[in-house]
C-alpha cells in the first residue's frame, strides 16, 4: 500500500515503517559517533520498560550502541495488518531488534501491558534464562491510563491545573490558530487517578518484583524521566495534576533508594516532540518558539541527544549533574534563564498572522510527522510498501 499521514488533532493515526526503520537507523548512527564512555562502568544487562518511542527507544538505543549493552524491553503496541499499519512503536522495536542482531547484540522484546503481573513474571523468566540479572533498569512509561493489578480498577489520568482554572495562549496545530485556551482545574479525584497511572507506583512494582525475584545485579541502577519546565509551562506542568505525579515519582526514587538499595533517581530532560507532549495544553506553541532559539544558537537537542548525554555526563559520571532534589538533570541548555527570557519575551507577540515568523512551527510539525515515520527526505511515500514487517516478539497483548 502507499502510506501516506492521517493527522487527527495531536494524533497520528498510521505509520510509515520504511520512515521508522530509518529514524532508528538515524539514532544508531548519532550515538555510535558518540564513542560514548562511562567514567564509573557501563550498562551490561539493561530493561527498559515503556522502549517503543521517544526517551524509552533512546534509552534502549543508547545502552546498546553506546555501551553495547544486552537490551530486554517492554512496550504496549499494536501491530499492523495487511490492509492497516501498526504504530510507531512496533515499527520501531521491529527496526531496533533486526539491526541488533545484524550486530550481534542481544535484544528481545515483550509487547503486553507493562502495568500487569504477567508482563512482569514474563519479564523475569526472560533475565533469569537469558542474562541473569540487569544492572540497570530504565522506566519510561508514558500512558494515559492504567488498571491496578490489585483491584482490576483502570484509572485514567488528566492534563489539568490544580486548584483554578488555567487560561492561557494556545496553539491549535490542525488549523493553525493561536488563541486561547481555558483548563478547568482538577477535582481530586482526577488528581488521584492521574497520580496512579503517571506517579511511580507501577516503577516501585517493577523494581519490588526483579528484587524478589533475584534478578537485579549488586549496585544496580534505575532512572524514571520528568519534565519540570520554567514559568510558562509550570501552570500544565509542574503546578498541575502531571505535578502532582512527578512529585509521587521523586518520593518513589528515595523509597527504592531506602528500601532496595539501588540506585535510583529521577532524571529531568528537555521538551521535545513526543505523542504525550503534543497532547498538553500550550506545549506545542512553547516547543516551537523554543526550537526557534536553540536551533538558531546551536543548543538545540532531540531524544537521542538528551539520552547520550544523560547515560555518560550522569548515570555513568564520577560527577553527575544532580539537582537539590537529588535528580539527574541535562535540561540545563533548555532552563538556562537568558533563554528562557528570550522565550518569555516572544511568547505575547506571537499571533496567527506572524506564528511562522516567531517560531519554529513548521520544524515542529516535521519532527511530529517524524514520530511516526513520515517527512523523511530519504523516503519515497509515493512508493508502495507492506505494512507487515517481521518481528519476534513476545506477544503478551
Amino acid at each position: 500500500m502507499i502510506i501516506k499521514p492521517k493527522v487527527r488533532g495531536f494524533i497520528c493515526t498510521n505509520a510509515h515503517p520504511g520512515g521508522c526503520a530509518k529514524n532508528v537507523a538515524e539514532q544508531i548512527d548519532y550515538v555510535r559517533s558518540q564513542n560514548l564512555d562511562g567514567e564509573t562502568g557501563a550498562p551490561k544487562n539493561v530493561l527498559v520498560v515503556g522502549s517503543s518511542t521517544g526517551y524509552g527507544l533512546a534509552s534502549r538505543i543508547t545502552a546498546a550502541y553506546g555501551f553495547n549493552a544486552n537490551t530486554l524491553g517492554v512496550f504496549f503496541e499494536k501491530p499492523p495488518t495487511e490492509k492497516r499499519t501498526g504504530t510507531a512503536g512496533f515499527y520501531n522495536s521491529a527496526a531496533f531488534e533486526a539491526r541488533a542482531r545484524e550486530d550481534d547484540l542481544y535484544a528481545k522484546s515483550i509487547n503486553g501491558d507493562a502495568f500487569s503481573h504477567a508482563c512482569k513474571q514474563r519479564a523475569i523468566e526472560l533475565i533469569k534464562q537469558d542474562m541473569g540479572s540487569v544492572d540497570l533498569v530504565v522506566y519510561s512509561l508514558a500512558s494515559p491510563r492504567r488498571t491496578d493489578p490489585e483491584t482490576g480498577i483502570t484509572h485514567v489520568s488528566t492534563l489539568k491545573p490544580i486548584g483554578e482554572a488555567y487560561t492561557a495562549k494556545n496553539l491549535n496545530t490542525d488549523t493553525q490558530i493561536v488563541g486561547e485556551i481555558t483548563v478547568e482545574p482538577a477535582n481530586e479525584e482526577e488528581i488521584a487517578n492521574t497520580i496512579k497511572v503517571m506517579g511511580g507506583e507501577d516503577w516501585a512494582l517493577w523494581m519490588k518484583a526483579l528484587s524478589e525475584a533475584g534478578v537485579l545485579s549488586e549496585g544496580a541502577k534505575t532512572v524514571a524521566y520528568t519534565y519540570i519546565g520554567d514559568q510558562l509551562t509550570k501552570p500544565v506542568y509542574g503546578h498541575a495534576t502531571i505535578g502532582r505525579a512527578k512529585e509521587h515519582l521523586d518520593e518513589t526514587a528515595q523509597m527504592l533508594r531506602d528500601s532496595l538499595a539501588v540506585e535510583a533517581t529521577v532524571s529531568v530532560l528537555k521538551a521535545v516532540v513526543t505523542q504525550s507532549s503534543s497532547a498538553i495544553p500550550v506545549m506545542p506553541l512553547y516547543l516551537s518558539i523554543l526550537f526557534k532559539h536553540m536551533k538558531e544558537e546551536g543548543t538545540h537537542e532531540g531524544c537521542i541527544e538528551q539520552l547520550a548525554r544523560l547515560f555518560s555526563e550522569c548515570i555513568y559520571a564520577q560527577q553527575p549533574r544532580i539537582d537539590d532534589e537529588n535528580r539527574f538533570r541535562v535540561d540545563e541548555l533548555e532552563m538556562r534563564r537568558d533563554l528562557q527570557a528570550s522565550v518569555e519575551e516572544v511568547w505575547p507577540q506571537v499571533t496567527t498572522e506572524n506564528l511562522h515568523a516567531l517560531s519554529d512551527f513548521a520544524g515542529y510539525q516535521a519532527e511530529f510527522l517524524k514520530l511516526f515515520g513520515f517527512a523523511r527526505s530519504d523516503v519515497d511515500y509515493d512508493a508502495e510498501i507492506a505494512p507487515m514487517v517481521d518481528n519476534a516478539f513476545i506477544d503478551l497483548a
